[in-house]
């Protein structure tokens, strides 16, 4: 596995879904976003590192679509436009509680004074997905 830095996309596994995402017509790219994040989900056993550098991307995209979520700037995220992915906000931090959930390779993989960073990337992300509190969204008039 090719990882180069701590973000979502900066990972071989991820570029490369990014990839398949920008090849894939406008109607398939949502689907292949929830089963990214659905497979994590559904493991019952050990999850493997590059079913979550998948899952970490697909809820990356997920998140950047929130009001307080972290942008993406990252030159291997998808360059093609992606459909509204509000609706699978829950998803997302159900995936991201499996990553960092035991036994998990990606959280073994990033064990350590390493992850610290990759940790507080993925703690941004969560956050992101949060819906915003009530005094804290916008009122339509």
């Amino acid at each position: 596995m090719g990882t180069w830095d701590t973000g979502p996309f900066d990972n071989d596994t991820a570029a490369d879904f990014c990839g398949d995402l920008d090849e894939a017509a406008a109607d398939e790219r949502e689907g292949m976003i929830r089963s990214a994040l659905t497979r994590v989900i559904d493991t019952e056993n050990y999850l493997e590192a590059p079913e979550s550098d998948v899952a970490v991307a697909a809820a990356a995209l997920v998140a950047a679509q929130c009001p307080q979520g972290p942008a993406t700037d990252s030159a291997h995220e998808p360059k093609e436009p992606l459909p509204d992915l509000a609706g699978l906000r829950d998803l997302a931090l159900q995936a991201l509680d499996c990553v960092m959930t035991e036994p998990s390779e990606l959280l073994e993989i990033w064990d350590g004074t390493q992850g610290s960073a990759w940790r507080a990337e993925i703690h941004q992300l969560q956050n992101g997905l949060l819906p915003q509190p009530l005094g804290e969204q916008i009122r339509l008039v």
